[in-house]
């Protein structure tokens, strides 16, 4: 599972111009998934990204929670995050898992995030959908679980 995550004032993601997901302060989270992914995968990237600690406290340093700022979590399913332009002009999204595969593991992710007591929205998956958001910093991460 790969996740582009963003520390956000506020987020939101709109399906043909109706808002179906939207947070104030917290972490705008892109998640793409590929075939070989597994719930355990989804568990430990959940708890990666939910643990982070980077909103910064009284001194400017990045030492605080999610928790503890009452952060809030928007999760928009994203296959391309797994595509490839190393041929060509045109990507492919090959490494992407199809919707059979990606589905459950994307709800499982959205379920262990929610289970933390994190308040969470997402998007719909497969849909097109508009992100808007008011990144914070700008901060962006990317976390990937072949590398935790």
């Amino acid at each position: 599972m790969r996740a582009v995550v963003t520390r956000v004032n506020h987020a939101a993601v709109a399906i043909g111009g109706e808002t179906v997901g939207r947070i104030g302060r917290g972490f705008l989270i892109l998640l793409g998934v590929t075939h070989d992914d597994t719930e355990a995968q989804a568990k430990k990237l959940a708890d990666k990204i939910c643990s982070l600690r980077i909103f910064e406290d009284e001194a400017g340093k990045m030492n605080i929670g999610l928790d503890q700022v009452g952060g809030e979590l928007l999760i928009v399913s994203q296959f391309t995050l797994y595509g490839s332009c190393r041929h060509g002009r045109r990507p492919d999204f090959l490494a992407a898992a199809r919707p059979e595969t990606a589905i459950p593991l994307y709800e499982t992710f959205v379920s262990l995030c929610r289970e933390k007591g994190f308040h969470t929205e997402t998007g719909q998956f497969g849909a097109d959908m508009q992100v808007t958001s008011e990144n914070d910093g700008p901060l962006t991460l990317i976390l990937d679980t072949a590398d935790l």
